[in-house]
Parts: C-alpha cells; sequence; structure tokens
C-alpha cells in the first residue's frame, strides 16, 4: 500500500453519507497518536470554563480517580468510532454517557462548547503536527460524526460546518476562561496522570513540555508560569519533527483503537462497555434519538425506554 494510499479511499466516499467511516479511517489508521494526544487537550482546555472545572472538582472524579475518569471517557468515545452509531455496543456506550451527564445541570452552552472541542481540536493538532494535514474530506466528516453525537447528546444548536464550530469555540473560550482554584486543581491531577505514564525522574521535564504545548489563553487562565520562549520552539518544533518521520513510515495495515493505548491501564482483565464510567445518582439517561428495536428482551432486561433506543 502506498503512503497516500488510504488518502486516495477518503476522497473517493462521500464525507456526508459516509462520515462516521472516513473518521475511523482518519482517527485509526491515519493519525491515531495525534488523534489520541489531541483530543487529551481538547477535554483538559474545557476545564477553564469556570462552570465545567468546579463540576469535575466537586464530582471528584478527576481528582481522586483520575486514571479510571481517563479510561472510561476514551473508551465510551471510542466505542461509537470503532463500531458506528448503529451498533449496540455504541448504543450502550452514548446511554452511558448520557447517564452521567443527564446526573448534572450541565448548560446546553457548556455542552454545545465540549462538542467543538471534539472537532476543532484534532484538526488544529494534525495540521500543525501531523505526517500530513487533515484533507477536507476528513474535516467535514469529523464534523458530521460529531453533529451526529451531539444529537444523540440531546445537545442544541448544534454548528453546521467547521468554520462554525470553530467559531463556537473560539469565542466560547474568549467569553468564558477565567481562573477559579478548583478547576486549578483538576487541572493539576491531570497534568500528574500525563506524567505518571513515564518514568519518575523524567516528570519534570514531560510537565513543561506539555505546558508548552497549551496556548497563552489557557496557561493564563490556569496561572501557569508560561514555559520561555526557547522551550516552546524546541518542543514544537520535536512533535513536528515525529510527523515528519511518521510521513517515511508505511501506512498502518491494521486499525488502532484507544482500548490499545498502553496508557489505558484501568482494566487489565478487559472491560463491558454498561460498566464504564460512573453512576452518581439515578438519572433518564438514553438517547433523545430514537432507534428502531432490534432486541426483543432489550426490555426485559430494563433497556430502552421510548425515546432512548427502542421505538
Amino acid at each position: 500500500m502506498k503512503r497516500y494510499a488510504r488518502l486516495e479511499e477518503i476522497r473517493r466516499m462521500d464525507p456526508y453519507g459516509d462520515a462516521s467511516e472516513i473518521y475511523r479511517l482518519s482517527s485509526a489508521f491515519e493519525f491515531p497518536w495525534d488523534y489520541t494526544r489531541a483530543l487529551e487537550l481538547a477535554l483538559y482546555r474545557t476545564y477553564a470554563v469556570p462552570s465545567i472545572g468546579r463540576l469535575l472538582a466537586k464530582t471528584a472524579e478527576l481528582t481522586d480517580r483520575t486514571q479510571k475518569r481517563y479510561d472510561d471517557t476514551s473508551l465510551l468515545l471510542d466505542t461509537v468510532v470503532e463500531h458506528g452509531f448503529g451498533d449496540e455496543r455504541a448504543r450502550t456506550a452514548i446511554r452511558r454517557i448520557n447517564q452521567m451527564h443527564r446526573s448534572y445541570d450541565i448548560s446546553n452552552d457548556d455542552m454545545r462548547y465540549v462538542l467543538s472541542t471534539f472537532v476543532v481540536m484534532p484538526k488544529r493538532w494534525i495540521d500543525a503536527y501531523g505526517w500530513r494535514r487533515l484533507s477536507r474530506h476528513e474535516t467535514v466528516a469529523s464534523v458530521e460524526h460529531y453533529r451526529t453525537l451531539g444529537r444523540h447528546m440531546g445537545i442544541k444548536d448544534i454548528p453546521e460546518t467547521y468554520e462554525e464550530f470553530e467559531a463556537c469555540l473560539d469565542d466560547y473560550e474568549a467569553a468564558h476562561f477565567a481562573w477559579d482554584e478548583s478547576a486549578r486543581g483538576v487541572s493539576d491531577a491531570t497534568l500528574e496522570l500525563m506524567v505518571s505514564w513515564y518514568p519518575r525522574p523524567l516528570a519534570p521535564l514531560l510537565r513543561t513540555a506539555t505546558l508548552a504545548l497549551l496556548d497563552d489563553s489557557l496557561l493564563r487562565a490556569f496561572r501557569y508560569t508560561p514555559p520561555s520562549a526557547a522551550t516552546r520552539a524546541l518542543v514544537r518544533r520535536t512533535v513536528r519533527l515525529r510527523g515528519r518521520a511518521v510521513r517515511l513510515l508505511p501506512p498502518r495495515r491494521a486499525p488502532h483503537h484507544a482500548r490499545q493505548n498502553w496508557e489505558i491501564r484501568s482494566y487489565p482483565d478487559g472491560y463491558e462497555v454498561n460498566g464504564l464510567g460512573t453512576w452518581p445518582v439515578p438519572g433518564p439517561g438514553g438517547c433523545p434519538v430514537r432507534h428502531p428495536d432490534t432486541s426483543g428482551a432489550q426490555r426485559a432486561e430494563g433497556g430502552a425506554q421510548p425515546g432512548e433506543f427502542g421505538p
């Protein structure tokens, strides 16, 4: 297989009708490492919105059980990517996501902003550090994939184009990024988790390198001292060189999904999708998008209810 053969395959597909398949090819074959890093930073930057950071601090999931929360979030989101919205495993993952979110008073604006980070940050990361830039087909497919996810999550007024998602993200951050002590605690815990994946002597260096990849608005919101200009330039040049090196490698022949990431450490003996996440308080959960009932035993087992995954 030639290095750009999969990109040629993607360009022959319909970025609207084949959106989730294009997104799977892009994230699991073309840029698995880049998507992992970009989505980590996408979720991380949402802490700088005080209403989000304070809620995460209040639940203590990202301060007391940081690794598990990281693992569960990665696995739930990627189950949808790996299997597609029509698969029962993906439906279960969305049901779990909705059950957790609906246990708290989260505004639609915050939900839409978080969704925007999933669309915008991977493109920005890949365009800056990937082995090639994200194609227009991949960008449109990413928008459509997350618009579908957003509808399943009941998010209203979802942007329709990448440019609208980008404007939503930038405007929301300009209006809402601010200092919050509890949000800073969530940020510190997340940084500690990221550096814990590597040998302990490297921790200070890796923490500085991570901060060097953050933009000024995020550093200001958390009141971190910005790394020097030379450190920033060195770190970013190193990550770009990694992308150039990947360009010289043969294309990936097998997909790489989140469950294969070595950073996932909470489930050495495997996991069930319906066991991921938390159950803070009883809630309606489910999915606001109606689906055909594909399992006659589903209701008897306490599964889908009207308006969730059944008729």
